[in-house]
């Protein structure tokens, strides 16, 4: 039989299996939201699934969009632990951009309706969720930086970062709303990565 929901009393000392409970919550939405996309995805029916009761998943989260824009940040995390443990192919700074990128939206676009309810929440968050949406757009900046081999990005190459970013995430959104390809959307990002990143010395590319 399984075990019921843990319950946790406001106040208490944070028990040290807390960011195991966390974890656990975000790979529940993984799941729930991969059917369905972000209309499917129920808050009562993550509680369920993560073996909490909904009053707890509620104190980690407090809406699903706090909960879908963290499991995007989860998804980031992993990417970028992933892109580190190996060389990222491609003799130019854009190239290897392009490929992080290209790698990511394949990812991503293996389950649309995962795909839908994280980017949906992402670009509508409202303030109540700037940790969460900033979390994100860092996790982005470092996997850029890592792919154009940047250990400290200056605040204009943050800024070039979070251009590119923004072009990634509006594509995304084109595709699932079916008004671009796959293919539009990889020509879009390497034509951008091209314009913001190719040639430019201050991005990665060492004066001789």
């Amino acid at each position: 039989m399984a075990a019921g929901p843990i319950e946790e009393t406001a106040g208490k000392p944070v028990p040290p299996g807390q960011e195991e409970r966390r974890r656990r919550i975000i790979d529940a939405a993984l799941s729930v939201a991969s059917r369905g996309g972000y209309d499917a995805m129920q808050m009562r029916t993550v509680a369920e699934r993560a073996n909490v009761a909904l009053a707890t998943l509620y104190r980690y989260f407090p809406s699903k969009i706090h909960l879908l824009v963290s499991a995007l940040a989860s998804e980031f995390e992993d990417a970028r632990e992933k892109f580190g443990r190996g060389v990222i192919p491609g003799d130019t700074s854009a190239e290897r951009l392009i490929f992080v990128l290209n790698r990511n939206t394949l990812m991503m676009q293996r389950n649309p309706d995962l795909t839908e309810a994280m980017v949906r929440s992402f670009l509508f968050a409202d303030t109540s969720a700037a940790t969460e949406v900033e979390q994100v757009g860092r996790l982005m900046e470092d996997m850029f930086a890592q792919a154009i081999r940047i250990e400290r990005p200056s605040g204009r190459e943050r800024a070039v970062f979070r251009l590119i970013a923004d072009v990634w995430m509006s594509n995304l959104v084109a595709w699932i709303t079916h008004r671009a390809t796959a293919k539009d959307v990889a020509e879009r990002l390497e034509l951008s990565v091209k314009l913001l990143v190719g040639g430019s010395r201050s991005l990665g590319q060492q004066p001789a």
